[in-house]
Parts: structure tokens; sequence; C-alpha cells
């Protein structure tokens, strides 16, 4: 070891002369913590070690060494540690950064990168166009007042929770891409729904999910420009979220006081009489009707004496193929059935897509009943006999479009 490093080096054995984690106390760092201090600390170093005399030779120094050790003091005092003097600004340090003042720091940094506003408004109203159309700025202004209402509690509902504005710009624009461009829906028969006045509107019920009481409804008030109200089974109002947004959209309990009600208001009204047996039936099954219940729909135009508008659905049975159903869990659950298709729940909620099969609905023309006094809705036999002509009615336009489309996607 040289003769300077062992004048510097302080031998401290393990606890006694130092505190644990703050060193050895001393003022001085020794050369081995020297070589850690920064670049600039160094520097200094080096011009203090160069403006002292030159250190003589070990021939020279020898007999030095051999002098008595009494001629050094007693004790030595503590030298304070060096003090880095701040280097020029601009300069750099040998492997250091650069040591400037903060102004000029700030100067050489490079500048920000990031996306200008003006970048972030042409793509808000690019976006809005895409949306909107080109008289974006009028919808979205009117997209903003319909919000601001709604906050506000600003908006009317009728006696069965109907919410005519929500449902018209929001449930009504939710299903059209779905009807265009999934199910590609081909509405025939038009000219049999009336354009004012109660009327009811009997149709085959189908597809294991009851998507074809949404499509029906968006193809009455797209092309009819009416609204239609559905009668909806008890298991509908029973669900938390689903009950409150088929309230909002027109349904109600399928009972004969509210459809009686709604007829003799002027409402179009429509009812699926084969209910959950028509939906659940198995794919083997598809497009044979259900009963038709009691016909308590008959009984209620018969009272108001609307006409029975018979509307036939080809294509909701191939959107969920029903193979197969689990009973017992079905009890459990307290629902009609667990639907098993060839795609669910082996796909899990991939599964639950429907296959884009092309759907016809054709309207029927209307089967009068103000011809019928109110008081013979009691006769069960009328009531039979009119029942039975509508489900014929059904049936057969059914078979007429089976053979008339050329496959179940095209």
């Amino acid at each position: 070891m040289p003769e300077k490093a062992r004048e510097d080096a302080v031998v401290i054995p393990i606890g006694t002369g130092g505190r644990p984690g703050r060193g050895s106390g001393r003022a001085r760092p020794s050369s081995a913590a020297r070589d850690l201090a920064p670049a600039a600390q160094k520097k200094s170093a080096a011009k203090k070690s160069a403006a002292k005399p030159p250190a003589a030779t070990p021939a020279a120094t020898k007999p030095a060494a051999t002098k008595p050790a009494a001629t050094k003091p007693a004790t030595k005092a503590p030298r304070s540690a060096p003090v880095a003097e701040p280097a020029a600004p601009g300069a750099v340090a040998s492997g250091g950064p650069a040591t400037g003042s903060p102004r000029e720091k700030v100067a050489a940094a490079p500048p920000r990168t990031g996306i200008p506003a003006g970048d972030w408004l042409s793509a808000a109203q690019g976006a809005a166009m895409e949306v909107f159309g080109d008289d974006w700025e009028r919808r979205l202004a009117e997209l903003m007042a319909f919000m601001r209402r709604r906050l506000e509690g600003d908006y009317e509902v009728d006696d069965y929770g109907f919410d005519r504005e929500l449902t018209e710009r929001f449930f009504m624009a939710a299903l059209r891409p779905v009807a265009e461009k999934w199910f590609r829906l081909e509405v025939r028969g038009l000219e049999n729904i009336p354009a004012e006045g109660g009327a009811l509107v009997v149709s085959n019920h189908s597809g294991t999910v009851p998507l074809d009481g949404l499509m029906t409804m968006l193809a009455v008030h797209d092309q009819a420009h009416r609204f239609l109200r559905p009668l909806g089974a008890d298991l509908v109002f029973k669900m938390p979220v689903i009950s409150s947004l088929a309230r909002k959209g027109g349904a109600t309990l399928a009972c004969v006081e509210d459809a009686e009600r709604m007829l003799s208001g002027g409402d179009l009204v429509g009812v699926w009489p084969e209910g959950f047996k028509g939906i659940g039936k198995p794919f083997s099954e598809r497009y044979k009707l259900q009963r038709f219940g009691r016909g308590g729909f008959v009984s209620a135009a018969l009272r108001t004496g609307v006409p029975i508008i018979p509307l036939s659905v080809v294509g909701a049975e191939e959107i969920y193929p029903l193979v197969g159903n689990v009973p017992s869990l079905a009890r459990l659950l307290g629902v009609p059935y667990i639907p098993i298709t060839p795609f669910f729940p082996w796909l899990g909620p991939l599964g639950m897509v429907p296959l884009p099969s092309k759907w016809i609905l054709e309207f029927g023309e209307p089967i009068r009943t103000d011809s019928y006094d109110a008081t013979e809705a009691e006769d069960p036999m009328l009531v039979f006999n009119v029942t039975d002509q509508v489900r014929e009615t059904i049936q057969h336009t059914l078979f007429d479009l089976l053979r008339e489309r050329d496959g179940v996607f095209s």
C-alpha cells in the first residue's frame, strides 16, 4: 500500500469508533470515500492538489522517515472536507452531466412534446360529424338539451310509465342498426295498420329470447310511424332492470283491463298469445304455433270494437336454435326454461350473440270486430272461433313465407 494511502487510511475496530449507519464520525473522508464523490468534487480536489508544490521523491523522503516520532505533534487537528468549487456555466465534467445554472438547464432542455389543442378540436369535430352527420352542431345541441331536461326532470310519462322521448331517441336508435344490418328486416302489409285509432296486433312468438317483440316495435315505429304498446308477461315486470326499461318503452302487464284501457284510448297494442310456450319450444317444432291461451285478447278487442291485425314473423326461430333445456335449474331460478343452443353455454357470452338470419314481417288483413256487440265478448264459442281464425291466418302465412324464402340467412 502506498505511503499516502497509509496516512489517509483510518482503521476503526468494529463496535468501537463509529456509530451504526453514520460513518466514522470524522470530518475528513478517506480516499475510498473520496473516490465515490461527484465528479465536480473530484475536479476541485484535483485543482487543489495541482496548486500544492510537488511532493518529494521517495529517495528524498526516506531520511525524513527516520526522524524520531517525538517530532510529530501529539494530536492532529481534523481537516475540514474539501468544498467543491462551482463549475463554469455549461461545463461538463468527465463522466458527469452539465453543471450549469438552473435557468440554463431549463433553456437547454428539449421542448415538451404533445398533441396541440387545435388537433384535439379537429378530432372532436370529425367524430361529431361521423356520428351526427353534416348537421352535427344542431343534433349535438339537441342531445345536450335532452340531457339537461332529463337531469332537471322536465319530461312526461303516461299512466303506464311510457316515456315517449326516451323510447324514440335511445331505445329505437339502439335497435335500428340490429334490425337493418344484422337481421335485414323486411316489412310487408304496412297498409293494414291503421294510421290512427285503436288496433290489436297479434303475432307468433319465437326465438328463445323475445327479440321478435322489439323488432316489431321498431318496424311499426319507423314505417307506420306509430308506437306499439306491447303486453308483457308477469316475469318481465319482476326483473329489477328489465321491468323499468319495459315500462319506459311502452310495455304494460298482459291483463284484460290494461289492454281494454289502451285500446279504448286509441293505442296500437301488441300481444303474443303463445307466451313462453312459443319462444321456448324446441328447434324441431319451429314455426308450429302453440296454443293461443284462453282468448283474452279477443275479448278485449270485442269489447272495444277495434280490428285485430294478424302478424307473421319468419326468421326469429333461427337466431337461437333451442336444442335442450334444464328444467330442474329453471325451477330453481324461477324461470320458464334454461335454454341450451349449439353455442350456449359452450361459448360463454359469445354464444349469446344471435345468428344473423333474414327476417320477414308480414301484417295481414285486419279482422273486424265492430260488427259484434260488446256483450258478445262473454260468449265463449264466439271468442274461441275468432281466436282460431286469427291463429289459422298466422299459421298459413308462415307456411307461405317459408316456401317463398331462399334460405335462412339470405
